[in-house]
C-alpha cells in the first residue's frame, strides 16, 4: 500500500470555491447525485459542465502502464468509468489489453465511447461481477467516495478481491483545515470525505493493500 500521485500530468483546473458554495443548493446537489445528463453534460453547477473526450488521460495511462509494468495483454478494470475515456486510451496505448468498466450512471454507459462501450456495465462498485483475481490493474478515480462509508468499505473490499495485486484509487481528502473547508464548499456528490490519516486507517481496517492518492481542494 503506497500513497503515490499517478495523476500529476493531468491538466490543473483552478477552482473558485467561494463561487461554488454561493451557487450550490440542496436542489443542485440532488440533481448532481442522480449522475444523469445534467451531471455529465448539463451546466457546470450540476457537475462536469460537458464531459467530452479530449485525450487528457493519455499521459496518465502511460504512467500507470509503466509504473505497474503491465503486460501488453493486461486485464484492466475501471470502477466508475463514466463514458470510458480512460479505457479507450488504454486500448489505444496497448491494443492487446482487455478492458472492463462499471459505473452507476446509465446515462454515462449509454453515451460511452463506441470503442469500449461493449465492455462497460451499469452496476455499483459494491458488487463487482467478476471473479477473484481477475484483473492486472483495478483503478477507481474520484468515485467510491460517493458512497456512504459502510458501503465504501464494501467497494474497497471488492476492488481488493478482483485485483491480482495492483490497484489505484483516488478519494476526496484534506491535510489541513483550509483544504477541508474548500472541499466542503466544492463537492456535490461525495458522501464520505476524510483527513488523509483517517483514510489510511480505513484502508488498514478493510484490508486494502493497493495504492492511493487524493483529490485535495487547495
Amino acid at each position: 500500500m503506497s500513497e503515490i500521485n499517478l495523476l500529476e500530468e493531468m491538466p490543473y483546473t483552478k477552482r473558485n470555491y467561494d463561487a461554488r458554495e454561493a451557487e450550490k443548493t440542496p436542489e443542485i446537489v440532488a440533481i448532481a447525485k442522480k449522475f444523469g445528463e445534467e451531471f455529465f453534460d448539463g451546466e457546470r453547477k450540476y457537475g462536469y459542465g460537458g464531459y467530452r473526450y479530449d485525450g487528457r488521460w493519455k499521459p496518465v495511462v502511460r504512467k500507470l502502464c509503466e509504473h505497474y509494468k503491465l503486460p501488453s495483454d493486461a486485464r484492466i478494470l475501471d470502477v466508475g468509468c463514466g463514458k470510458g475515456f480512460m479505457l479507450h486510451d488504454f486500448k489505444e496505448y496497448m491494443p492487446d489489453c482487455e478492458v472492463a468498466g462499471v459505473d452507476v450512471s446509465q446515462y454515462a454507459i449509454h453515451h460511452a465511447m463506441e470503442s469500449v462501450q461493449p465492455f462497460l456495465l451499469n452496476t455499483s462498485a459494491e458488487s463487482l461481477p467478476y471473479a477473484d483475481n481477475s484483473f492486472d490493474l483495478v483503478i477507481s478515480i474520484n468515485t467510491i467516495h460517493n458512497l456512504p462509508v459502510e458501503r465504501l468499505k464494501v467497494a474497497l473490499k471488492e476492488i481488493q478481491r478482483v485485483s491480482k495485486g495492483h490497484s489505484f484509487v483516488t478519494l476526496d481528502a484534506w491535510r489541513n483545515e483550509k483544504e477541508k473547508e474548500n472541499l466542503y464548499k466544492w463537492v456535490l456528490t461525495a458522501e464520505t470525505m476524510m483527513a488523509v490519516e483517517d483514510w489510511e486507517t480505513l484502508f488498514r481496517e478493510v484490508g486494502y493493500t493497493g495504492d492511493y492518492w487524493w483529490f485535495i481542494a487547495n
